[in-house]
């Protein structure tokens, strides 16, 4: 039987108008599940791609605009300093994450298998990816990557003074 075919999967810088993008295929609860469950505002993505664009522009890498073959955004993939209080502060992070259309096709594995190539080309020694660990499709690109599974951490909740809103993530680690 022959290996399955690997999809054609183009990074870009996030331009403004992927903010809509973003903002559209993340519009799902599913999507949301492991990310605080809502949807989040248009500010925050036009706020969240403004900044991918310093770090571009600053460290060489940053959350890219994942794109499909017909050159259709997608998702995001990419690197970016930690940005939380808790967990791997001072770390940098990898991370991808996908409208529900395109789950399931192999997008994640290759876009994340590119994002390393780019920070290890940018001279980045070590990345971090902090997953839910109820995540299993995140998990398993992680694993596909070669990512080592680390410490956990507990959560911020999710709903302020909610402790029950609480999650644990695993953060998973690679030396490039």
């Amino acid at each position: 039987m022959p290996a399955p075919l690997l999809p054609t999967v183009e990074l870009r810088v996030p331009t403004h108008e992927d903010a809509f993008a973003w903002h559209r295929l993340f519009d799902d609860p599913e999507v949301m599940r492991f990310f605080g469950g809502l949807s989040a505002e248009l500010s925050v993505y036009e706020e969240l791609t403004a900044r991918q664009r310093r770090h571009d522009a600053e460290l060489g890498y940053c959350l890219w605009t994942m794109l499909d073959s017909a050159g259709a955004p997608i998702g995001f993939t990419g690197a970016q300093p930690w940005p939380r209080t808790w967990g791997p502060v001072g770390e940098i992070e990898i991370g991808w994450r996908l409208g529900r259309a395109a789950w399931g096709k192999g997008y994640a594995t290759v876009a994340a298998e590119a994002t390393v190539e780019r920070v290890r080309a940018a001279g980045v020694p070590s990345v971090v990816a902090m997953i839910d660990t109820e995540n299993e499709r995140s998990i398993a690109v992680a694993r596909r990557l070669g990512m080592e599974p680390a410490e956990s951490f507990t959560t911020p909740p999710r709903i302020p003074g909610v402790e029950s809103s609480r999650r644990t993530a695993r953060c998973f680690r690679l030396t490039l």
